[in-house]
């Protein structure tokens, strides 16, 4: 029998969405006021999502501690109150919260070795959401 336990994290951080491959005009264009060179800002959710049998001992798909952990130690610490055009994740990439939600979801996917990391979701705004895999 397969479950799933959902948690939500929160982080703060800034970023630009910018690409060198691109115009200033065409960076604007894509982008809009996101492109602003000063950066914005967003206070995102993040989603994290872990499938598995239910232990028949404790009744349970992992132990919210661990996936605790692990987020703490490999997303909140290093992403919150940050600016994401900083991290080397993003040094050749656009840090559009699509790549953000990616690369969070592979992170956690190597670190986290107690179920599956079946999907990761970010809510950038009370509008705009993401999530990885697509289900």
């Amino acid at each position: 029998m397969r479950a799933y336990f959902s948690r939500r994290y929160r982080i703060s951080a800034s970023h630009r969405l910018h690409s060198e491959a691109f115009s200033r005009e065409k960076n604007r264009e894509l982008y809009g006021k996101c492109n602003n060179p000063h950066g914005h800002g967003h206070n995102y959710v993040i989603e994290v999502t872990v499938g598995g049998p239910v232990d028949p001992e404790t009744g349970m798909v992992c132990n919210l501690v661990d996936l605790d952990e692990c987020v703490r130690k490999e997303v909140l610490e290093r992403f919150d109150h940050t600016n994401l055009n900083l991290d080397p994740l993003f040094a050749e990439r656009v840090p559009t919260t699509e790549n953000l939600c990616i690369e969070i979801y592979r992170m956690l996917s190597s670190a986290f070795d107690h179920g599956e990391i079946v999907r990761v979701r970010i809510e950038e705004t009370s509008n705009n959401f993401f999530e990885y895999p697509a289900v």
